[in-house]
C-alpha cells in the first residue's frame, strides 16, 4: 500500500464531499490532526477505521486501499492484490506493535533491576528480588524480539544473556561490599554471633568484625565451611 497516494485519495474524496478535516475527525472520533497525517501520508488509518472511512467518504475498501477509483473491469485483480497488501500492512504493523512492546520490556527491565541496587539498602532483601524480577522482564523483552530465530538458537542465546546480566549483578554486589564495605546484597544467610555478622554469598564470605564500634572492620574471603564457635573466635 502506498500511503501517500492513499493519502492524497482521502483527501480528494473528503474534499469532493465538502467535508473538512475537523469534521471528518468528529465523525470517525479522531483528532483533525490525525486526518492531515492521513492526507500528507505520514500515517495510515488504524485498519478498524479502514471500514468507517470508507463509509464517511463514499469509496469501497478497495478503492481505499489502491488509492484510487478502482475501474470495473480491474476490480477482481486489484482486489485480490490489496487482500495481499492489507495482510503484508497487518502484519507489519503488528510487528512494529510488538518490538515497542519488547523494548519497553527491556527498558523497564532495567530500570527496575538498576533502580531496585540504587534504593533499597544492602541490608535489605528486597533489593536482591526487585534486582532479579527487573532481569526476567529484561529477559522477556529479548525472548519477544529473538521470537523469529529457531528456538535452540533463542535458548542458547537467552542463557548466555541471562548469565551474563546476573554476573554483572554479582560483580556490581561484589564491587559495592569491597569498596564501600556495605553487606552483600545477594548472600544466602546472614548468622549474628557474639561480635561478628557473617554474610554467606555464592561465591565468597563477608565478615563484619566488632560491628557498630569504633574499631568495626570487614573482611572478605573465599568460601569456608566454619562452625558457629570458629565464628565466635574469628575477629579475636
Amino acid at each position: 500500500m502506498n500511503q501517500e497516494n492513499i493519502g492524497k485519495f482521502i483527501a480528494e474524496c473528503r474534499k469532493s464531499k465538502k467535508i473538512t478535516q475537523q469534521e471528518l475527525a468528529e465523525r470517525l472520533g479522531v483528532s483533525d490532526r490525525t486526518i492531515g497525517n492521513w492526507e500528507n501520508g505520514r500515517n495510515m488509518p488504524d485498519l478498524s477505521l479502514f471500514k468507517p472511512l470508507c463509509n464517511e467518504l463514499g469509496i469501497s475498501l478497495n478503492d481505499l486501499i489502491s488509492g484510487e477509483k478502482v475501474k470495473e473491469k480491474e476490480y477482481q485483480e486489484k482486489f485480490e492484490e490489496n487482500i495481499v497488501n492489507a495482510i503484508d500492512y497487518s502484519t507489519k504493523r503488528i510487528n512494529k506493535y510488538n518490538q515497542v512492546i519488547s523494548l519497553i520490556l527491556i527498558i523497564f527491565g532495567l530500570f527496575v533491576s538498576i533502580s531496585a541496587i540504587m534504593i533499597f539498602p544492602s541490608e535489605s532483601s528486597w533489593g536482591s528480588i526487585y534486582s532479579v524480577f527487573g532481569i526476567i522482564i529484561f529477559m522477556i523483552g529479548i525472548l519477544r524480539i529473538l521470537n523469529p530465530i529457531k528456538w535452540y538458537i533463542r535458548l542458547l542465546l537467552i542463557m548466555m544473556i541471562f548469565t551474563f546480566s546476573m554476573g554483572i549483578l554479582l560483580l556490581t554486589d561484589y564491587i559495592n561490599v569491597k569498596l564501600n564495605q556495605e553487606a552483600p546484597m545477594f548472600r544466602i544467610k546472614t548468622t549474628f554471633t557474639g561480635n561478628v555478622i557473617y554474610y554467606d554469598t555464592l561465591f565468597y564470605d563477608v565478615y563484619r568484625c566488632n560491628f557498630d564500634s569504633d574499631n568495626e572492620y570487614w573482611v572478605v574471603e573465599k568460601n569456608s565451611k566454619k562452625t558457629i564457635s570458629d565464628l565466635i573466635n574469628y575477629c579475636k
